[in-house]
């Protein structure tokens, strides 16, 4: 898939078209009266990527929770697929989840596994097969689960969320413990599972991978609301540099000066001037350097990626 963000023509019409397929507002979870989750506030448009990002114990384990029902609010409101949080099981049987990891028969196969949760589902055996070659798992579906791989076990669980062909699928860290090969297999099923109209509310710590599958955030720190909204909005509302190295090092103090004196800030990294100031400016402070007899030996331009962004924020927010 490679580099940064991939688009949906379909999750974004849907997003245009469509109620949000969850939306809270002043959501709250207290223990002991200390908020784990404070008033959080968000949507989550429908056949979107959303990735659910915060350090631990920001509490998006326990909102995922409320989410399934699995504990009650504190205070606050919200719908999951248009259903009031208070009545989950108008909703639950049209949602798909794994949380803290899945849990399966280690000497039954994934066949077997996924025919058990189909029994005890409710649902026609049937599916099975077709839900083993969406995560790619058919040729090793008679396999025994012990056999299987961290990340063909973390597919298997994505396999059981699917079962009732859900409309919202919530995953709690579904690339944890992953090797690079592994994230790829998961990043590329969830882009995929979106791009065919299911939205993915994703939990995650590998924000290089949720960079480039999710079209939404939501970050959480300390249990307050950060940032929600589209991805895209958030990474070009950060401050870009223009990354400058000059022939002769000595060069670089007298650019950072005359750079201060057109009303930009710079700072000095190994041998390098990042000048703070739009990406279209670069041209500007090649001629800049040109008119006071400056060399440049490199000129480049740089934007802070997600997880620069995220790291500001969280250490901003203390």
């Amino acid at each position: 898939m490679g580099g940064k963000l991939q688009f949906s023509w379909q999750a974004y019409v849907m997003s245009l078209s469509a109620e949000p397929a969850i939306s809270v507002s002043g959501l709250t979870k207290k223990y002991g009266g200390r908020a784990v989750v404070d008033h959080l506030t968000f949507d989550v448009p429908k056949g979107s990527v959303c990735g659910f990002v915060g350090p631990n114990g920001a509490g998006k384990t326990t909102t995922i929770r409320m989410l399934l029902g699995l504990i009650s609010s504190s205070d606050g409101q919200g719908e999951v697929l248009g259903m009031p949080l208070r009545h989950p099981e108008n909703y639950l049987s049209n949602v798909g989840a794994m949380i803290e990891g899945p849990a399966f028969y280690p000497y039954l196969s994934g066949r077997e596994n996924l025919k058990v949760l189909a029994t005890l589902g409710g649902y026609p055996h049937s599916r099975v097969d077709d839900l083993l070659a969406r995560v790619d798992l058919l040729d090793r579906g008679g396999s025994k689960f012990k056999t299987y791989s961290l990340g063909m076990k973390q597919r298997l669980g994505i396999a059981a969320a699917l079962l009732p062909q859900p409309e919202l699928l919530i995953l709690d860290e579904p690339t944890n413990g992953l090797d690079p090969a592994g994230i790829h297999e998961i990043r590329t099923l969830l882009r995929g599972l979106a791009d065919e109209g299911i939205t993915v509310f994703v939990s995650s710590h590998l924000l290089i991978e949720l960079e480039q599958i999710s079209d939404h955030l939501v970050i959480l720190n300390e249990g307050k609301l950060l940032f929600a909204g589209k991805t895209n909005h958030l990474l070009e509302a950060q401050l870009a540099s223009i990354v400058v190295r000059t022939k002769r090092d000595e060069d670089l103090v007298q650019l950072a000066a005359i750079v201060k004196s057109l009303g930009y800030e710079s700072t000095m990294e190994n041998q390098t001037l990042h000048v703070f100031a739009p990406v279209d400016w670069a041209a500007d402070l090649n001629r800049v350097a040109f008119d006071a007899g400056i060399v440049l030996s490199g000129l480049a331009t740089s934007r802070p990626s997600l997880e620069d962004t995220f790291f500001e924020m969280i250490g901003g927010s203390k």
